[in-house]
């Protein structure tokens, strides 16, 4: 087997690993399982710990229905996806297993106040995918209880109780180019939950995209979801630069190769354009 060979066994294997690791940590026992159902017991919330790789902020939200918004951030590990141009593999492909502290949603919430100190008022959950981790129900309930709006990012593979509690919940399937199926059931379930929750939380669907054939996968989630806002993000090709102007004005290239084709749609009418704007601030720099 060749060395590259090699290495991307190695990478496989570790994912998996990560993954099931994570899944220990957060799956129900069989005498547990119907908490998932409710809210979960106070003292069993505050016990269950988070598999964090990062807290950082306050920074400004840089992608779908709360671009713009100023934030604090709490990355988690773990994925049940493999997308071909993940920016947040770390999280699942073993490169940054050292890099995980399980924290307990107290631990978390301290380490946010001495990072942000008063300068927040909104927390964004990212990943991986944290829609695996039942323990961040305790995190959510927490920050609800201090006041502060939370946001969350998921495929839409899971679903969690606490994401009936989150203020603003973007769901991102993902297009054929990222080399990852729908499960369709599973995203109908989610968006169906999310849509008879309560009323001053709020949802909706973000797809990135790099090509055509991801366009037509998100005319394809439109056409299946017309009540969900939809917005529409540049897909980023080059995750590994270190060269921000060049890879912003890449990147913006591409963004308007995406505005000219939803302008010339006609069914696409009622979606959104975005680029990933911290990628034009900070390129692929971590933790901003």
């Amino acid at each position: 087997m060749s060395s590259a060979q090699d290495q991307k066994q190695v990478k496989s294997t570790f994912a998996v690993d990560m993954h099931e690791d994570v899944l220990a940590q957060n799956e129900p026992g069989p005498a547990n399982l119907s908490t998932l159902a409710t809210d979960r017991p106070q003292a069993q919330a505050k016990e269950a710990r988070i598999p964090v790789m990062e807290v950082f902020g306050p920074t400004v939200q840089g992608e779908g229905m709360v671009i713009g918004q100023k934030t604090m951030f709490v990355r988690t590990a773990g994925c049940d996806y493999r997308c071909s141009w993940c920016d947040s593999a770390f999280t699942w492909d073993g490169s940054g297993k050292g890099q995980i502290r399980m924290l307990t949603p107290e631990v978390v919430w301290d380490e946010l106040r001495r990072l942000g100190g008063t300068r927040f008022s909104h927390v964004t959950l990212s990943g991986g995918n944290p829609a695996l981790l039942a323990s961040l129900g305790g995190l959510v309930a927490l920050l609800r209880e201090n006041g502060v709006r939370t946001a969350v990012e998921t495929q839409g593979s899971r679903w969690q109780p606490w994401l009936a509690d989150i203020d603003e919940v973007t769901v991102s399937p993902k297009p054929p180019s990222s080399g990852m199926d729908t499960d369709w059931a599973v995203l109908d379930d989610v968006i169906v939950r999310l849509a008879a929750g309560p009323s001053d939380r709020s949802h909706s669907l973000k797809i990135v995209i790099f090509d055509q054939t991801d366009l037509d996968y998100a005319r394809r989630v439109h056409a299946r979801y017309p009540g969900t806002a939809l917005f529409l993000q540049t897909g980023n090709p080059d995750v590994a630069s270190a060269d921000t102007p060049n890879l912003a004005a890449s990147l913006l290239e591409r963004y308007e190769w995406l505005i000219d084709q939803v302008s010339a749609s006609d069914d696409l009418n009622n979606v959104r354009v975005l680029p990933q704007l911290h990628t034009l601030v900070w390129g692929n720099k971590r933790g901003v």
